[in-house]
C-alpha cells in the first residue's frame, strides 16, 4: 500500500491529500529515507513524521484491507515509538 494512503487509511492524516503533501514536502520518512507519496510501505517499516514542534515515529504492524479503519482499531495496524 503506498505510504499516503496509509496514512489516510490508519487516521494518522485527515485526508489523502494532506499526507501526499507532507511526502512531497519532505516530512515523511519510511525506515530512515525521505519518501515519495508512491512509496509502498510493507509490515516492519518505521514512517517518521517530522512536525514542526516534534518528530512522531510510527511501525506498521499490518496493511489494512478496506480503504478507512475505525479509530478504536489503529492499534491494530501502527505502534507508536517513543
Amino acid at each position: 500500500m503506498r505510504v499516503d494512503k496509509f496514512l489516510n487509511s490508519v487516521n494518522i492524516t485527515k485526508r489523502r491529500a494532506i499526507s501526499e503533501d507532507m511526502c512531497k514536502n519532505g516530512v515523511v520518512r519510511v525506515n530512515g529515507v525521505v519518501v515519495k507519496p508512491a512509496k509502498d510501505v510493507k509490515v516492519g517499516d518505521i514512517i517518521t513524521i517530522a512536525y514542526l514542534d516534534k518528530t512522531q515515529s510510527y511501525e506498521v504492524l499490518q496493511i489494512p484491507e478496506t480503504k478507512t479503519i475505525p479509530k478504536t482499531k489503529q492499534t491494530e495496524y501502527v505502534r507508536e515509538q517513543l
